[in-house]
């Protein structure tokens, strides 16, 4: 678990560095841009994220006992966010997943900066990766 507080740790020091929040949508679109490429094949409608006013795509494997995600959105500040879900989940165990609250989403202030539908798909996102998490669990 502690490696996971050391991500969001970092990823709140980042989200430090900026004064306003028009920087921080900034910094969320450049974070989308970086974002790795997902695969075309993977960008089926089991894996569309519902609830999501923009397209997102998640995909989980599962590589000796981790799980890993790929993601892809079809708006740039959406992607932004899935990065960052991507970078603190992905490489963790089924548990960890399941059991890690996710505080760096409310020491930075995304849901309340975000609009009503983004911050729906927000929730969508995190529930999606925790319910690959559970398939992955047993």
């Amino acid at each position: 678990m502690a490696k996971m507080d050391s991500i969001e740790k970092e990823i709140i020091e980042d989200f430090e560095l900026f004064d306003e929040w028009m920087e921080k949508y900034e910094y969320l679109i450049d974070l989308g841009k970086d974002l790795p490429k997902m695969d075309e094949d993977l960008k089926t409608d089991r894996n569309i994220v519902k609830g999501c006013q923009s397209r997102v795509w998640l995909h989980s494997s599962l590589e000796k006992d981790k799980v890993l995600f790929t993601a892809d959105s079809d708006a740039l500040i959406t992607k932004g966010i899935v990065s960052l879900l991507v970078r603190a989940l992905s490489g963790r165990t089924a548990n960890e997943i399941l059991n890690h609250p996710l505080g760096f989403i409310e020491k930075i202030g995304l849901k309340e900066h975000l609009s009503p539908n983004r911050a729906n798909g927000l929730v969508s996102m995190v529930k999606k990766m925790k319910a690959y998490a559970l398939i992955h669990a047993s």
